[in-house]
């Protein structure tokens, strides 16, 4: 990496952009172009008095996913400057998982995480999909309209997940409840980080008590020998990381279908993959925006500015993703092969997975789910239509994520039965 001599810029007297703002929601392209205007790094505030370095120039956002002898993912520095009833730190505080170790822990913690998830064959995930998208086509299907955030991307999600983890289906709405205040990083942020925090408690005390055919019993018998302490922080992670951002990668990749009729036509007759579509959004609108987080482990001059120890330094993926305007703003996103940037939709050219040791261990597992619940869905209701243009959905507040609300469709009423074409089974 490149080093600065240390006379170069310091952001800690300059007036920082509120990623907390409800504005950041409705509009975040405004938000990245006045961070793109200040360099490579800029200076955000991502709670009230919760400033943050964010990073918005891909080379020096694989510099920092790279170099963990310069950042590292530990917290604790950080969590000791700010007040304990700060409502990010529900997302950012430090627990014994590898999402916030480095060196051996993090390898040792990231390689059961591997070694677990490596047990979910392919198919198997997909038959607990397919289960899924029959459960709530049976639902939605009579009524001849749904709201695909409310009634199918988040419920599917915890049906699909709650049976990986050896819970009933009637567990999910306390899954979706604490998981979703937590992650909006408001005011109810504490309230769903204890409600979430039980639901893992209850459920590594049950796993403990009568291990099953799920992934929490796998981390519990593990070679590795994890602590129930550390089983539960690993689980806490992935049952978070697994279920809020791939329920809006779900969303925010049916919008941009929905959104688009042309586009949406080639892909339910089978002339254009899926895929295409998920990876737009991971390049252009991507669920996780800005929780790539690290902090220099001592001050440092980087890509121009001096970065201060204890400050996060925040990888936007969303504003990595989104192609630059004129004087260095940010610019509409638009899709595949429109953004004139010469890449092919389906490349990795895009950094929503992370990259370097911390980059996620279970993208195709993700990609997977998410592939198979839209084309599960479509082929069952292949006339889904928009309620709302897409520029009037409102989306869900907070400086980590890119949410959807709500995706209110309407479709000719169906009931599921096994006679019919195309039902899924």
């Amino acid at each position: 990496m490149s080093t600065y001599p240390p006379d170069q810029r310091d952001f800690s007297r300059s007036a920082p952009v509120r990623l907390w703002e409800d504005g950041f929601a409705s509009d975040p392209r405004r938000y990245y172009g006045a961070l793109r205007a200040q360099g490579p790094v800029g200076w955000a505030e991502l709670a009230p008095g919760v400033p943050a370095y964010v990073v918005t120039d891909r080379r020096a956002a694989l510099d920092v996913l790279h170099d963990d002898g310069t950042f590292s993912h530990d917290p604790r520095a950080w969590e000791a400057t700010v007040p304990a009833d700060s409502p990010v730190l529900g997302m950012m505080r430090w627990r014994p998982n590898a999402l916030f170790a480095d060196g051996a822990a993090h390898v040792r913690y990231r390689t059961t995480l591997i070694d677990v998830f490596d047990l979910v064959e392919p198919h198997d995930l997909r038959e607990r999909v397919h289960r899924a998208v029959r459960l709530l086509a049976g639902r939605i299907g009579p009524r001849g309209e749904a709201d695909l955030v409310g009634d199918f991307a988040r419920p599917l999600m915890a049906l699909v997940l709650n049976d990986l983890f050896g819970l009933p289906d009637h567990e999910g709405d306390r899954l979706n409840e604490g998981l979703g205040k937590m992650m909006e990083g408001g005011a109810q942020a504490a309230e769903g980080e204890a409600q979430y925090g039980q639901y893992v408690l209850e459920l590594i005390a049950a796993k403990a008590a009568r291990p099953g055919d799920d992934l929490p019993s796998r981390l519990l018998d593990h070679p590795a020998r994890l602590t129930r302490e550390e089983v539960t922080w690993q689980v806490f992670l992935t049952l978070g990381a697994g279920y809020e951002p791939t329920a809006n990668l779900l969303s925010n990749t049916l919008s941009r279908i929905l959104g688009n009729p042309a586009y949406y036509s080639t892909l339910t007759s089978g002339a254009r993959p899926v895929l295409d579509a998920v990876v737009e959004v991971l390049h252009h609108e991507t669920p996780l925006a800005n929780y790539g987080i690290y902090y220099a482990r001592r001050p440092v001059s980087f890509h121009g500015v001096w970065l201060r120890d204890a400050v996060p330094v925040v990888v936007s993926y969303g504003a990595l993703g989104l192609p630059p305007g004129p004087r260095g703003t940010a610019g509409t996103p638009v899709s595949g092969r429109e953004a004139g940037d010469g890449r092919h939709p389906n490349d990795a050219s895009h950094l929503s997975w992370g990259a370097g040791p911390h980059a996620c261990p279970v993208k195709q597992h993700t990609l997977l789910l998410v592939t198979e619940a839209i084309e599960r869905l479509t082929q069952w209701l292949p006339d889904l239509d928009p309620v709302l243009p897409r520029e009037r959905l409102a989306w869900r507040p907070g400086p980590f994520h890119r949410s959807l609300t709500a995706l209110p469709v309407r479709f000719s009423p169906r009931s599921p039965s096994s006679d019919q074409p195309g039902v899924p089974s």
